[in-house]
């Protein structure tokens, strides 16, 4: 079986493998096609864009700039569909679970996003509504090693989806999380820092609020939210934390569509921006394309 990160890979349930070795998803895989002996193994091979092989996978290893073939080298043993998904399942963990939180971010859009018209980026299958725990934890680490050099006193998102993935960075800051709400309910103090916020994805104007209860002078803020495009969003959490007498040490995004103005516009305030994916461009023709 023959795949890319451009090629998808069927959704089936994954395999949590706590040592991502060769050994390991061999004695796996021969498990579920009921192998046994030495000869019969089942084979990693890395391989270039030309089919040349550069060597075989004793352990962990990189994957995202190569095509993975998996060789089962399994005389006189049909395969069937179920053992064939199988070792689809388990060359995808082995495959991607040991690669960086943008590589593994990337393969998810590739294979999960749905690009609608209008430049707008479907990933509610595992980012904003059914939720990949384990992908965004991954994340919420990578977020945490970036910003590891900063002090921060809270995280500062905006509901709803950036909610998720702003409890896990703030968990891994061990600092409360803080998200703005796009109106004001019944159960919300009147004293509030208060900003516009266009949706462009929705077509209005929400007036953003935090309760002074929440935001503080003196307090070192990271932002982190789920896309960054024309960067709305983002400018209304910079006014709501300066409003509070507060600093911006930073904002962290999931998704940039680096071909919109947003992320440029929140550096040139002199913002720090950290985006796990960047995306160059998009069409619901040719799919998504990363920034180097």
């Amino acid at each position: 079986y023959i795949f890319t990160k451009q090629n998808p890979i069927p959704p089936f349930k994954s395999y949590k493998i706590k040592s991502l070795t060769s050994a390991n998803c061999d004695g796996i895989i021969k498990q579920h096609l009921g192998i046994t002996g030495e000869k019969n193994k089942i084979q990693f091979a890395r391989y270039k864009s030309n089919d040349t092989v550069l060597k075989s996978l004793p352990g962990r290893r990189k994957w995202p700039d190569y095509r993975c073939r998996i060789q089962a080298a399994v005389p006189f043993v049909p395969l069937s569909c179920f053992a064939l998904r199988e070792i689809i399942k388990i060359s995808r963990n082995f495959c991607f679970l040991g690669g960086t939180a943008q590589e593994l971010l990337e393969d998810h859009i590739r294979r999960e996003g749905k690009v609608a018209p209008g430049n707008v980026l479907r990933v509610d299958g595992f980012l904003n509504h059914q939720i990949d725990v384990v992908l965004l934890t991954k994340l919420a680490e990578e977020f945490h090693t970036r910003f590891s050099g900063e002090k921060v006193d809270k995280i500062l998102t905006i509901e709803a989806s950036g909610i998720a993935i702003g409890c896990l960075v703030a968990q891994q800051f061990g600092v409360p999380l803080v998200f703005a709400k796009k109106s004001r309910s019944s159960n919300l103090p009147a004293d509030v820092y208060a900003t516009a916020v266009h949706s462009y994805t929705h077509g209005n104007v929400n007036q953003v609020v935090v309760s002074r209860e929440y935001l503080h002078s003196g307090e070192c803020v990271l932002l982190i939210d789920d896309f960054l495009a024309h960067g709305e969003a983002l400018a209304g959490l910079v006014s709501l934390v300066q409003q509070a007498g507060g600093t911006v040490v930073g904002a962290g995004i999931v998704i940039e569509k680096a071909f919109q103005d947003g992320g440029d516009r929140i550096r040139r305030q002199g913002i720090r921006v950290e985006s796990l994916a960047r995306i160059a461009a998009m069409s619901v023709e040719e799919g998504v394309t990363f920034t180097d």
